[in-house]
């Protein structure tokens, strides 16, 4: 283990620590991850590690399982203050780890043996990504699909708040998510307020069924033509004058119901 003090932005090799933007991580080969359990997942999963950024009291400490299990990673260090000044943030745990971002995958070999899956369209919050990721891996589905106008699934705080699991379920970024559902033989559940949705009171899940449910941006839903190609249009019954959830929230009880 190498250890680097540093003090400044300019110090080599922190550069993928600093500050870097959701658009810049999509075209760059590095991802950042959060946290010793997060990191630790990244790692099982096979993730390979670049350098480890940590507080210097965690050295030893609550980053320490990690760090041994790169013993050749240079980890880069200083004070709580001097972090929180370079990457904008007071680390969780005081650990990051710059990781190689793993090869996409390809949708339709994804697609191709899975019966549930979840697609993210246009959700742009980190926190909501984040959310149902953990949501779907936790309920047993086979993949997620994105539409490439999502957050990016290995942005920092998608990381963190999934807990790690969008390095075990499988998922990908696809710009045409009708066509790929068409073409994979996928029935479309979209969730939405129009004049033929469907209550999920009403609604009967058929368990050898292929279906894909559609989760649409916190601003507006899903696009209107995405609603329109849809096979099915399912609402969440409402009381008190509510008329809709946080898609976070949507999530979790669309996702329970159509569970395999």
């Amino acid at each position: 283990m190498k250890i680097q003090e540093i003090s400044d932005l300019a110090a080599p090799g922190i550069a993928p620590y600093v500050g870097l933007t959701d658009r810049e991580m999509r075209r760059s080969d590095i991802f950042v991850a959060e946290s010793p359990k997060v990191i630790s997942t990244a790692l099982d999963s096979g993730l390979k590690p670049l350098s480890f950024l940590c507080e210097r009291k965690h050295i030893e400490g609550d980053a320490a399982d990690v760090i041994s299990r790169s013993p050749d990673m240079t980890v880069f260090t200083g004070s709580r203050e001097l972090l929180a000044s370079i990457t904008g943030y007071t680390l969780t745990r005081g650990v990051l780890c710059a990781m190689k971002r793993p090869e996409p995958l390809d949708a339709a070999s994804l697609l191709s043996g899975a019966k549930r899956v979840c697609v993210v369209y246009d959700v742009c919050d980190s926190t909501n990504v984040g959310v149902i990721f953990r949501t779907a891996a936790a309920l047993g589905y086979d993949a997620v699909i994105l539409s490439s106008t999502s957050c990016d699934p290995l942005n920092r705080r998608v990381i963190r708040v999934s807990m790690g699991t969008v390095f075990r379920i499988p998922w990908a970024m696809v710009p045409d998510v009708a066509g790929l559902l068409k073409e994979t033989g996928f029935k479309s559940v979209s969730m939405a307020l129009t004049e033929r949705s469907v209550s999920l009171e009403d609604f009967s899940v058929d368990a050898d069924e292929r279906y894909a449910l559609l989760l649409g941006s916190e601003g507006y839903g899903l696009p209107q033509k995405v609603i329109d190609g849809s096979d099915v249009v399912i609402r969440i019954p409402m009381h008190y004058g509510v008329d809709s959830l946080n898609v976070g929230a949507a999530a979790a009880i669309a996702l329970w119901t159509f569970r395999k």
